[in-house]
């Protein structure tokens, strides 16, 4: 090979390289590729791979847009939104959302993620105005708002698949009471809480005196229960004192005599400072004049005791004389 037809192989090899290099393109998992021939889509790769297209692309021959195919987001910050009643939420949402048909988004919006996202976010705005505007004040802050999201994300689906885009979700990241409607809403809840403790205190007092007027009466019960029982035992035992001292009576009558005249003595003469007016032939006094209670017979000749005057007092043994 001679040296005058090196620099004619180079650049051939240059312009070989060049071709190859203009003609292929590379599209990773997370990106689609539009394939644009003079400004018409000629394909549209989105499975990851190296694909092929005309040289050239500064002569529009075939260019190559690459659009996202991962899950994309755009957040809408700070709308009043106004709910029945008149009351007024600064509302925070986004919206996840796939470029699901690459062909007419670049259609639509020339593949554009600013120009779909615009468009998107003037329908969510409007979506989320009616969507609180048809409710009352308590559902965002209920187990609604999730059925209010899902009516949001329905609304926009149809605008979205104009610009071949696929809603995902839509979430409602905040929902806060302006300051003027958060005050009005503190009174009232406050009142309202009163109003439940008061209600909650009037049930109590009510429970506490019914449980009362119970154990009053449960008392009362007992009381005379015990009352009863006392009663009959003590009506028992009383019984069975007589019938102990019946038959103790009836095994021996004279010992029994003898033990109540000695109870009765002591009775009557125990605390030591008695005094007695009685006869001394009183049948009260007849241990002291027999053994047995039965008084000794007068001997014959003997002078018969005269009997005391009604104002002489009689002196026991141990006993102080009468004044």
């Amino acid at each position: 090979m001679s040296s005058s037809r090196l620099p004619a192989i180079v650049i051939a090899v240059a312009v070989i390289l060049f071709i190859v290099y203009s003609s292929v393109f590379v599209v990773n998992a997370r990106q689609q590729a539009i394939v644009v021939r003079f400004g018409q889509i000629q394909s549209v790769k989105s499975e990851p791979g190296i694909y092929f297209k005309l040289p050239f692309a500064f002569a529009d021959a075939d260019r190559v847009q690459y659009v996202e195919k991962q899950a994309l987001r755009f957040d809408l910050d700070n709308i009043r939104v106004q709910v029945k009643g008149g009351a007024t939420f600064d509302v925070d949402a986004f919206v996840v959302y796939k470029i699901a048909d690459a062909r007419k988004f670049r259609e639509t919006v020339s593949g554009d993620r600013t120009a779909a996202e615009s468009r998107l976010r003037t329908r969510l705005d409007s979506s989320l105005r009616r969507v609180y505007g048809l409710r009352e004040f308590d559902a965002a802050l209920s187990d609604e708002r999730v059925s209010m999201m899902l009516e949001v994300r329905n609304d926009l689906h149809r605008d979205a698949e104009t610009l071949g885009l696929q809603i995902d979700d839509v979430r409602i990241r905040r929902t806060d009471l302006t300051q003027d409607v958060s005050q009005k809403t503190y009174d009232r809840m406050r009142a309202e809480r009163l109003a439940e403790a008061e209600l909650l205190r009037a049930d109590g007092t009510e429970e506490g005196q019914r449980r009362r007027a119970v154990a009053d009466r449960q008392v009362v019960e007992i009381l005379a229960n015990a009352s009863r029982d006392s009663e009959v035992l003590r009506g028992e035992g009383d019984a069975e004192r007589a019938r102990v001292f019946a038959d103790a009576f009836s095994r021996d009558p004279a010992f029994f005599q003898f033990y109540r005249s000695m109870a009765a003595y002591n009775n009557a003469l125990g605390s030591g400072s008695t005094t007695m007016v009685l006869s001394p032939t009183s049948d009260f006094f007849r241990y002291f004049q027999s053994p047995n209670g039965t008084p000794p017979a007068p001997q014959p000749g003997a002078p018969a005791l005269a009997a005391p005057s009604a104002n002489a007092p009689l002196s026991l043994p141990g006993a102080p004389a009468a004044n």
